[in-house]
């Protein structure tokens, strides 16, 4: 790029607009070239010193790089079951795991939007084989996979509820078609007429006798189908990092990070910053930090617990701005959701890489970045 004399994120913006031409029907929804310029915006991109060890603050060598990343997006297998119960409540339930990544709540607030009902008032059930199947936990699918399995089984649920209502004796819709009634706001009324002219779901079961009613739904796997995809679906981002640097000590800290996300309609927007803050801190400790040391006479591992393995403590991250452009995915599935689980470490390293050549002129090739590679 510089022997092109071209910026490189100009270069990357005009490279994304010509490929989303030449291959618009191959990409369902790419917005990589979103991310660069939104990132660049936030970080300041404009004010980049192109020459290396040029830019100073405060007595300190500042390097400034950036890197695009992209991560796979597709769909496991998932089945779940909802269920609406006569204390006003519901259950959502499946047999894959939340393993700190926010399962439960992403459930949750699926369940909440599609009933209508307050997120404390749901249960969620997981990690049981009595359950409906549920995929793993990796690739940055579950949330994706899940979508579809939630919302059809909440659709069933109502079915079934709707069913309820137009036959229990003592149901105010009694006699009437399950056709002519509708849900919303946890109640059921008639088509046309507002929510509140009708009767809790609650109400409605325990008119029937009945202590609930559910409904079953399922997401059909796009990760490892036979059939060949329509479209390629990834999720996108840029990552802008600042690095100083103190040559008089050989000292190199990252004092800055911008990252833009493109994964198209975040359903818990709160987890979805906090967990591209943790990848980007883990991005932190592989490129500064992170490396395993093996005893040359037997292959063990010789730094292997936390005193010995170093990785990236507070004082080593610096202020984490992430961003989100949504443009819904509705190919994955009707929410337009993407995982961001693994995306948010992609591209960290590079950026960090880049940086430190602009501040010091070297070219580092191999992680973790050491001090003995800067000093020459």
């Amino acid at each position: 790029m510089r022997h092109l004399g071209i910026e490189g994120n100009a270069l990357r913006c005009a490279k994304q607009l010509a490929d989303g031409v030449a291959h618009e029907d191959r990409a369902y929804t790419r917005h990589l070239k979103e991310c660069l310029s939104t990132g660049a915006q936030k970080f300041g991109w404009e004010k980049r010193d192109a020459r290396v060890g040029a830019m100073k603050r405060d007595g300190l060598t500042l390097g400034w790089g950036m890197a695009a990343c992209s991560w796979i997006a597709e769909r496991f297998a998932f089945d779940a079951r909802v269920e609406l119960r006569g204390d006003g409540t519901a259950r959502v339930s499946t047999a894959t795991q939340d393993i700190g990544t926010g399962t439960y709540t992403i459930l949750a607030l699926l369940v909440s939007e599609r009933l209508g009902l307050a997120v404390d008032k749901i249960e969620v059930a997981l990690g049981d084989t009595r359950l409906p199947p549920g995929p793993l936990s990796g690739g940055s699918m579950v949330t994706a996979s899940a979508v579809h399995a939630v919302t059809e089984a909440a659709a069933k649920a109502i079915d079934a509820l709707l069913a309820t209502a137009a036959k229990a004796h003592g149901s105010k819709f009694a006699g009437r078609k399950a056709s002519e009634l509708e849900y919303s706001n946890a109640m059921v009324h008639a088509k046309g007429e507002s929510a509140s002219s009708g009767m809790p779901f609650a109400d409605l079961l325990r008119a029937g006798n009945l202590q609930s009613v559910s409904g079953a739904g399922s997401s059909q796997a796009t990760f490892g189908s036979a059939s060949k995809p329509k479209f390629s679906s990834h999720s996108f981002g840029a990552q802008f990092v600042e690095v100083t640097w103190q040559p008089e000590i050989a000292r190199l800290r990252v004092s800055r990070v911008v990252t833009v996300i493109d994964a198209g309609h975040i359903v818990n927007p709160l987890a979805g910053r906090n967990q591209i803050e943790g990848s980007v801190v883990m991005g932190i400790g592989m490129s500064l930090f992170e490396e395993t040391s093996y005893d040359p006479r037997n292959g063990a591992p010789i730094n292997s617990n936390l005193a010995d393995y170093i990785v990236a403590a507070n004082a080593d991250v610096p202020s984490l701005d992430v961003h989100f452009v949504e443009f819904p995915d509705t190919n994955l599935n009707e929410l337009g959701a993407r995982g961001i689980g693994e995306i948010g470490l992609a591209g960290v390293a590079a950026a960090i890489a880049n940086a430190v050549y602009h501040a010091t002129g070297v070219r580092v090739r191999e992680l973790p970045i050491k001090i003995e590679d800067l000093i020459v």
